[in-house]
């Protein structure tokens, strides 16, 4: 009979490929963890790594493992749930999304779900969107929100809540220089996360003759909280997400411009790896999150 620890041990070691992170992932010391290892390896007679100064990585057959050790961490975690006396075993998720998001949204919703799963501890970390899918892929998140696209066999998706963009500016920027065709853009600053225009691209893609959309100079601020605040200043114009810029609209701070223009939308999702440990408490994660209003 395998030790279920080993397998963690294992488990964590796969998802790393870090032996000093995944010891301490698991509340090991390296030694420790590395003698887990050797028992196990001895216990199946293979290597399930191959180790070298510089790297970790799986073998052959430590890939062949890999599914069938989540699954039997899995079904001994269920028989702990069952068995626990006074209700499930308390377990922890660590969730990356960005910051805007995760104050206006994520953390409210956490707040309102830890009375009714006392048992669930989540985590969040904020960061943009590169720095927390490359934490997702490593296994330092558990899972991320966000609208961000990304496609691999190894993840799986989970929608939440369409996210819808519009256009906008400040009103006292409007009266002074207005934003009606191409030949004014060349009168105003486009404020965007990134020089690739990420935001602006969702108005962009959908605009006849975009091409001929020349702004007078571009500024970028890496996050739509600054965005905001910049255009309602009336320093700039921006495509911001519907849903952050809801209230400035309903109280005048901002308008919307170029409105025959109706700008692409995306989809805030709930990605996790596909073999997770906890898939079915994130999927039903994800369902709490669908039946909260995005704000």
């Amino acid at each position: 009979m395998l030790d279920l620890e080993n397998l963690r041990c294992f488990e964590a070691g796969a998802v790393r490929l870090n032996f000093r992170a995944a010891a301490n992932q698991v509340g090991l010391s390296p030694a420790a963890f590395s003698e887990r290892i050797r028992r196990l390896e001895d216990e199946l007679g293979t290597a399930l790594f191959a180790r070298t100064t510089r790297r970790v990585k799986l073998t052959p057959a430590g890939e062949r493992l890999l599914p069938q050790a989540r699954r039997a961490l899995t079904e001994a975690q269920r028989c702990s749930d069952l068995l626990r006396e006074g209700g499930p075993s308390p377990f922890e998720l660590t969730i990356g999304t960005r910051f805007e998001l995760g104050l206006s949204w994520i953390l409210p919703a956490i707040e309102v779900q830890a009375d009714v799963r006392p048992e669930q501890t989540m985590h969040l970390y904020f960061s943009e969107g590169p720095a927390i899918v490359s934490a997702l892929m490593s296994g330092t998140l558990d899972a991320i929100i966000g609208s961000m696209r990304l496609e691999s066999p190894r993840l799986r998706y989970f929608p939440l809540h369409e996210e819808r963009y519009c256009f906008v500016a400040a009103p006292q920027l409007l009266e002074s220089r207005p934003l009606r065709e191409p030949s004014d853009a060349r009168l105003h600053t486009l404020v965007d996360t990134s020089p690739s225009l990420s935001l602006f691209r969702y108005w962009a893609d959908q605009a006849p003759d975009s091409e001929q959309w020349r702004f007078g100079s571009h500024l970028h601020m890496g996050a739509i909280a600054p965005i905001r605040h910049w255009v309602v200043a009336g320093r700039g114009v921006a495509v911001l997400p519907e849903y952050f810029v809801a209230p400035d609209l309903a109280e005048g701070r901002l308008v919307r411009v170029l409105t025959q223009t109706e700008p692409r939308t995306d989809w805030f999702r709930l990605v996790w790896l596909s073999d997770h440990l906890r898939s079915t408490e994130l999927e039903a994660f994800g369902q709490f999150l669908r039946q909260r209003p995005l704000r």
